[in-house]
Protein backbone atom coordinates (compact mmCIF):
# COMPACT_ATOMS: atom_id res chain seq x y z
CA UNK A 1 0.00 0.00 0.00
CA UNK A 2 1.32 3.43 -0.96
CA UNK A 3 1.88 6.00 1.79
CA UNK A 4 1.52 9.66 0.78
CA UNK A 5 3.12 12.86 2.05
CA UNK A 6 1.63 16.17 0.96
CA UNK A 7 4.22 18.96 0.73
CA UNK A 8 1.70 21.82 0.75
CA UNK A 9 2.70 24.45 3.29
CA UNK A 10 5.71 22.49 4.54
CA UNK A 11 9.43 23.22 4.56
CA UNK A 12 12.00 20.88 3.03
CA UNK A 13 13.11 19.91 6.53
CA UNK A 14 9.56 18.95 7.51
CA UNK A 15 9.06 16.93 4.33
CA UNK A 16 12.30 15.01 4.72
CA UNK A 17 11.50 14.34 8.38
CA UNK A 18 8.09 12.93 7.47
CA UNK A 19 9.73 10.82 4.77
CA UNK A 20 12.26 9.38 7.22
CA UNK A 21 9.53 8.74 9.80
CA UNK A 22 7.46 6.90 7.18
CA UNK A 23 10.44 4.72 6.28
CA UNK A 24 11.14 4.02 9.96
CA UNK A 25 7.49 2.97 10.34
CA UNK A 26 8.00 0.32 7.65
CA UNK A 27 6.52 1.99 4.58
CA UNK A 28 8.37 0.94 1.42
CA UNK A 29 6.28 2.68 -1.28
CA UNK A 30 5.90 6.41 -0.66
CA UNK A 31 4.45 9.17 -2.86
CA UNK A 32 5.45 12.81 -2.36
CA UNK A 33 2.58 15.07 -3.45
CA UNK A 34 3.03 18.67 -4.60
CA UNK A 35 6.86 18.77 -4.37
CA UNK A 36 6.75 22.02 -6.37
CA UNK A 37 10.46 21.93 -7.26
CA UNK A 38 11.64 22.10 -3.64
CA UNK A 39 15.38 21.57 -3.21
CA UNK A 40 17.23 18.81 -1.32
CA UNK A 41 14.40 16.29 -1.16
CA UNK A 42 15.10 12.65 -0.24
CA UNK A 43 18.80 13.18 0.40
CA UNK A 44 21.02 10.60 2.12
CA UNK A 45 18.41 7.84 2.15
CA UNK A 46 19.97 4.41 2.73
CA UNK A 47 16.94 2.10 2.73
CA UNK A 48 15.68 0.08 -0.28
CA UNK A 49 12.42 2.03 -0.58
CA UNK A 50 10.50 3.40 -3.56
CA UNK A 51 9.75 7.13 -3.51
CA UNK A 52 7.62 8.74 -6.22
CA UNK A 53 7.56 12.52 -6.65
CA UNK A 54 4.25 13.60 -8.20
CA UNK A 55 5.76 16.65 -9.89
CA UNK A 56 9.09 18.34 -10.45
CA UNK A 57 11.89 18.58 -7.88
CA UNK A 58 14.60 21.18 -7.32
CA UNK A 59 18.35 20.96 -6.68
CA UNK A 60 20.15 17.86 -5.34
CA UNK A 61 17.20 15.48 -5.12
CA UNK A 62 18.43 12.05 -4.05
CA UNK A 63 21.94 13.25 -3.29
CA UNK A 64 24.21 10.85 -1.35
CA UNK A 65 21.61 8.10 -1.36
CA UNK A 66 22.41 4.40 -1.11
CA UNK A 67 19.72 1.98 -2.27
CA UNK A 68 16.34 3.66 -2.94
CA UNK A 69 14.39 3.86 -6.18
CA UNK A 70 13.30 7.44 -6.87
CA UNK A 71 10.82 8.30 -9.63
CA UNK A 72 10.38 11.96 -10.53
CA UNK A 73 7.17 12.52 -12.50
CA UNK A 74 8.44 15.81 -13.84
CA UNK A 75 11.80 17.53 -14.24
CA UNK A 76 14.71 17.98 -11.82
CA UNK A 77 17.09 20.82 -10.94
CA UNK A 78 20.87 20.82 -10.56
CA UNK A 79 22.87 17.98 -9.05
CA UNK A 80 20.27 15.22 -9.08
CA UNK A 81 21.63 12.09 -7.33
CA UNK A 82 25.00 13.73 -6.70
CA UNK A 83 27.42 11.33 -4.94
CA UNK A 84 24.92 8.46 -5.04
CA UNK A 85 26.38 5.12 -3.96
CA UNK A 86 23.66 2.79 -5.26
CA UNK A 87 20.02 2.80 -6.26
CA UNK A 88 18.02 4.16 -9.18
CA UNK A 89 16.69 7.60 -10.10
CA UNK A 90 14.28 7.96 -13.02
CA UNK A 91 13.33 11.45 -14.22
CA UNK A 92 10.44 11.63 -16.68
CA UNK A 93 11.31 15.17 -17.82
CA UNK A 94 14.54 17.13 -18.11
CA UNK A 95 17.43 17.63 -15.66
CA UNK A 96 19.55 20.65 -14.77
CA UNK A 97 23.34 20.91 -14.63
CA UNK A 98 25.48 18.29 -12.94
CA UNK A 99 23.06 15.37 -13.00
CA UNK A 100 24.69 12.22 -11.58
CA UNK A 101 27.85 14.10 -10.62
CA UNK A 102 30.35 11.98 -8.68
CA UNK A 103 28.10 8.93 -8.43
CA UNK A 104 29.85 5.71 -7.44
CA UNK A 105 27.18 3.24 -8.51
CA UNK A 106 23.54 2.82 -9.41
CA UNK A 107 21.61 4.16 -12.38
CA UNK A 108 20.28 7.61 -13.23
CA UNK A 109 17.78 7.82 -16.09
CA UNK A 110 16.75 11.15 -17.64
CA UNK A 111 14.06 10.60 -20.25
CA UNK A 112 14.36 14.15 -21.58
CA UNK A 113 17.38 16.43 -21.98
CA UNK A 114 20.21 17.07 -19.53
CA UNK A 115 21.98 20.40 -19.10
CA UNK A 116 25.75 20.94 -18.86
CA UNK A 117 28.23 18.82 -16.90
CA UNK A 118 26.14 15.67 -16.72
CA UNK A 119 28.05 12.82 -15.12
CA UNK A 120 31.11 14.87 -14.17
CA UNK A 121 33.64 13.05 -12.00
CA UNK A 122 31.65 9.81 -12.05
CA UNK A 123 33.38 6.95 -10.22
CA UNK A 124 31.00 4.23 -11.39
CA UNK A 125 27.37 3.59 -12.23
CA UNK A 126 25.33 4.45 -15.30
CA UNK A 127 23.79 7.68 -16.56
CA UNK A 128 21.21 7.27 -19.33
CA UNK A 129 19.94 10.38 -21.14
CA UNK A 130 17.06 9.87 -23.54
CA UNK A 131 17.47 13.25 -25.23
CA UNK A 132 20.34 15.71 -25.71
CA UNK A 133 22.89 16.93 -23.19
CA UNK A 134 24.89 20.12 -22.74
CA UNK A 135 28.61 20.84 -22.63
CA UNK A 136 31.27 18.98 -20.66
CA UNK A 137 29.36 15.77 -20.01
CA UNK A 138 31.69 13.20 -18.46
CA UNK A 139 34.33 15.77 -17.48
CA UNK A 140 37.01 14.09 -15.32
CA UNK A 141 34.97 10.87 -15.36
CA UNK A 142 36.96 8.10 -13.68
CA UNK A 143 34.71 5.05 -14.19
CA UNK A 144 31.16 4.25 -15.21
CA UNK A 145 29.14 4.66 -18.39
CA UNK A 146 27.13 7.53 -19.86
CA UNK A 147 24.61 6.87 -22.63
CA UNK A 148 23.31 9.87 -24.58
CA UNK A 149 20.62 8.91 -27.07
CA UNK A 150 20.54 12.36 -28.66
CA UNK A 151 23.22 14.99 -29.31
CA UNK A 152 26.14 15.88 -27.02
CA UNK A 153 27.52 19.38 -26.43
CA UNK A 154 31.08 20.72 -26.56
CA UNK A 155 34.02 19.28 -24.58
CA UNK A 156 32.51 15.83 -24.26
CA UNK A 157 34.48 13.51 -21.94
CA UNK A 158 37.16 16.15 -21.32
CA UNK A 159 40.13 14.68 -19.39
CA UNK A 160 38.25 11.42 -18.83
CA UNK A 161 40.06 8.40 -17.38
CA UNK A 162 38.41 4.95 -17.52
CA UNK A 163 34.82 6.03 -18.19
CA UNK A 164 32.95 5.31 -21.42
CA UNK A 165 30.43 7.56 -23.19
CA UNK A 166 28.03 6.39 -25.90
CA UNK A 167 26.36 8.99 -28.13
CA UNK A 168 23.49 8.26 -30.51
CA UNK A 169 23.41 11.70 -32.15
CA UNK A 170 26.04 14.24 -33.10
CA UNK A 171 28.95 15.38 -30.93
CA UNK A 172 29.54 19.15 -30.97
CA UNK A 173 33.13 18.69 -29.85
CA UNK A 174 35.35 16.24 -28.00
CA UNK A 175 37.19 17.27 -24.85
CA UNK A 176 40.91 16.94 -24.22
CA UNK A 177 42.23 13.41 -24.73
CA UNK A 178 38.83 12.00 -25.78
CA UNK A 179 38.71 9.75 -28.84
CA UNK A 180 35.95 7.98 -30.77
CA UNK A 181 35.96 4.28 -31.51
CA UNK A 182 33.40 1.78 -32.77
CA UNK A 183 31.27 -0.06 -30.17
CA UNK A 184 31.89 -3.80 -30.03
CA UNK A 185 29.30 -6.60 -29.85
CA UNK A 186 29.25 -6.58 -26.04
CA UNK A 187 28.66 -2.81 -26.04
CA UNK A 188 25.74 -3.11 -28.46
CA UNK A 189 24.15 -5.94 -26.47
CA UNK A 190 24.46 -3.99 -23.20
CA UNK A 191 23.00 -0.85 -24.79
CA UNK A 192 20.04 -2.81 -26.17
CA UNK A 193 19.30 -4.29 -22.73
CA UNK A 194 19.59 -0.92 -21.01
CA UNK A 195 17.28 0.90 -23.43
CA UNK A 196 14.74 -1.93 -23.33
CA UNK A 197 14.73 -1.93 -19.51
CA UNK A 198 13.82 1.76 -19.39
CA UNK A 199 11.63 1.73 -22.50
CA UNK A 200 13.65 4.27 -24.46
CA UNK A 201 13.92 4.14 -28.27
CA UNK A 202 17.31 3.25 -29.66
CA UNK A 203 19.04 5.59 -32.13
CA UNK A 204 20.21 4.08 -35.44
CA UNK A 205 23.76 3.71 -34.08
CA UNK A 206 26.02 4.77 -31.23
CA UNK A 207 29.49 6.28 -31.20
CA UNK A 208 31.77 5.19 -28.36
CA UNK A 209 33.99 7.80 -26.69
CA UNK A 210 36.92 6.71 -24.53
CA UNK A 211 40.11 8.20 -23.17
CA UNK A 212 43.09 8.50 -25.49
CA UNK A 213 45.25 7.97 -22.34
CA UNK A 214 47.70 10.72 -23.25
CA UNK A 215 46.99 12.58 -20.01
CA UNK A 216 47.00 9.59 -17.67
CA UNK A 217 50.59 10.20 -16.53
CA UNK A 218 52.41 13.51 -16.39
CA UNK A 219 55.58 13.74 -18.46
CA UNK A 220 57.49 17.00 -18.58
CA UNK A 221 58.42 16.18 -22.17
CA UNK A 222 54.73 16.66 -23.00
CA UNK A 223 54.38 19.97 -21.20
CA UNK A 224 52.74 21.67 -24.19
CA UNK A 225 50.05 18.99 -24.28
CA UNK A 226 49.31 19.48 -20.59
CA UNK A 227 49.22 23.25 -20.97
CA UNK A 228 46.57 22.82 -23.64
CA UNK A 229 44.54 20.51 -21.41
CA UNK A 230 44.74 22.69 -18.34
Amino acid sequence: MTFSIDCAGKTTRQINRELRDAIAAGHTDITILQPEARHNLAVALVQPVRVTFAGSVGYYCGGMMDGPFLHVQGSAGWGTAESMLSGTVVIDGHAGSGAAASIRGGTVVIRGDAAARAGVSMKGGTLLIGGNCGAMAGFLMQKGRIVICGDAGEALADSMYEGVVFVGGTIAGLGNDAVVERPNDDDRAWLARLLAEYNLPAPPAFQKVVSGRKLWNFDKKELDLWKTAL
